[in-house]
């Protein structure tokens, strides 16, 4: 077979001896690509892939050496091959330089033909050798990672399939069964009756019986497997429910394999049965709860666009602050109640939460019973508590270290009442106009809970009394959704 021609590179300023160059190395069949400077050999380099370079020593502009050097420099060409032509006699210090730029050999002039091309040829050979020795070591590289992968997805199945059928027998999940399909006998394993609830002493096994305790939706199932197998297929796999003696309804997965004699009639079939009720059930409780996030992430979507609608400031800043600090208080329900995944959440946990911030020690009393509330509850009077203790921070009892705030909360025949009291604040003068805060606190919990709101504007401190019911058919709404924005909206008109 033909070997593939590599390239070399003659660099030389003049035109006579790159001739006298083509001549002699012609026979030796390679590609002899031709530069007339250092900068021409560059862009050569960088266009194309080089086997050996023969380059002048001196020449005008960039010299041999500094050719050399900048090659070097170039991660592709480190190991390229370069020789020397000079045709002046070189001192070992010249040679000692020629080596640390790169040379592999010098060739004087004048140049010996024979010599010349045997040099070359050596260079070429060792870079064909070399270039096939990469493609081969790629090449195994390649297929001892395909090997590798393969027998790691092999062995992974294996384990995995092995693993699926330990649980499933262990579980007591999983059946086998056997038919004769030249005799039309059945054998069931014990696995197998389990799973089709039925006994081997109340249960022939034949296909009449079979096909009575498969769901009415699933016999054409059966039907299909029977005619794939008589088409020649050897192997089938479908999911299929059975209605149980007692009623019950089972969802299974059902794999069969055919053997076939000399002839490639089908002769047995084989298959195994695995119970996957409980992933079926879990996928369904799964889609449930992907809609149930759904529903409670656009609700909580509905209510943060009515804050940022409905929040009012005079100057940005206090606009920005007064919108995420509501949102922050939604936030914080948001992952109580996540942590008792949407199944209510503690008064006193919410308080605790709306406290953080504030660091005000023995300032604050509070006082009374654990409480459970339940999702939109508990959304409802985060916020609120939020406007509380936002307004108290700045103008109330929470503005001064004097300042003292009670919070105390009751339960009797299903109504919450809380009660909010601050003294020791500055002096309080009732507001000529409710804010959103007000505002929200009210619509929310009248018009989303069915309770109510009292404020008591007092010159020592703000009194306010809320009462809301902690049963849904009390509440009247069990979560929040976009009907509680038309309220807030409807309270800030």
């Amino acid at each position: 077979m033909d070997q593939e021609k590599v390239n070399i590179l003659l660099v030389d300023d003049q035109p006579a001896k790159l001739l006298a160059y083509e001549v002699i190395l012609k026979d030796l069949g390679e590609n002899l690509v031709i530069a007339s400077s250092g900068r021409e050999a560059l862009e050569v380099l960088l266009k194309t892939e080089i086997a050996v370079i023969l380059v002048d020593v001196c020449m005008p502009e960039l010299d041999g050496f500094e050719l050399a050097a900048m090659i070097r420099e170039h991660p592709r060409f480190q190991k390229t091959a370069m020789i020397f032509i000079s045709a002046i006699q070189v001192s070992d210090i010249d040679r000692l330089r020629g080596y640390e730029m790169g040379a592999v050999d010098y060739v004087p002039v004048p140049v010996v033909p024979e010599v010349l091309r045997a040099k070359i040829r050596v260079f070429a050979e060792l870079y064909r050798k070399t270039r096939e020795l990469e493609r081969l070591n790629h090449e195994l590289e390649d297929r001892v990672r395909a090997r590798t992968a393969e027998l790691e997805h092999s062995t992974a199945k294996l384990r995995e399939s092995e693993q699926r059928r330990s649980m499933a027998i262990a579980a007591g999940k999983m059946g086998s069964w056997d038919w004769d399909w030249i005799s039309g006998d059945w054998m069931w394993d014990e696995g197998q009756y389990r799973i089709f609830g039925v006994t081997p002493e109340s249960f022939e096994v034949n296909p009449a019986n079979v096909q009575a305790l498969l769901h009415p939706d699933d016999v054409d199932q059966l039907r299909r497997a029977i005619a794939e197998f008589n088409k020649g297929t050897r192997a089938y796999e479908t999911e299929f429910r059975i209605v149980r003696p007692d009623g019950e309804v089972r969802w299974c997965v059902g794999t069969a394999a055919a053997t076939v004699d000399e002839r490639g009639r089908v002769v047995r079939v084989s298959g195994v049965t695995v119970d996957i009720t409980e992933r079926k059930r879990a996928e369904e409780r799964q889609n449930l709860l992907a809609r149930e996030v759904d529903h409670r992430a656009k609700n909580a979507l509905a209510l943060a666009q009515s804050i940022v609608r409905l929040t009012r400031a005079d100057e940005v800043k206090d606009y920005v602050n007064a919108v995420e600090g509501r949102i922050n208080a939604l936030a914080r329900v948001h992952t109580i109640l996540s942590l008792s995944s949407w199944e209510g959440a503690e008064l006193s946990r919410l308080i605790d939460e709306e406290l953080a911030p504030y660091s005000l020690g023995d300032q604050i009393r509070l006082a009374g019973p654990e409480v459970q509330l339940l999702p939109a509850t508990a959304q409802t009077l985060a916020l609120a508590l939020h406007e509380l203790f936002t307004n108290s921070a700045k103008y109330g009892a929470l503005s001064t270290r004097s300042g003292r705030l009670a919070i105390d909360w009751r339960v009797e025949d299903e109504l919450l009442t809380l009660s909010w009291e601050e003294s020791g604040g500055p002096l309080v003068m009732a507001p000529k106009s409710r804010g959103f805060g007000t505002r929200s606190l009210l619509a929310s919990v009248e018009s989303q809970l069915g309770g109510q709101a009292q404020f008591d504007w007092r010159a020592e401190g703000l009194l306010c009394r809320l009462e809301v019911p902690l049963t849904r058919r009390m509440a009247g709404l069990g979560k929040f959704d976009t009907g509680g924005s038309a309220e807030l909206q409807r309270a800030s008109g």
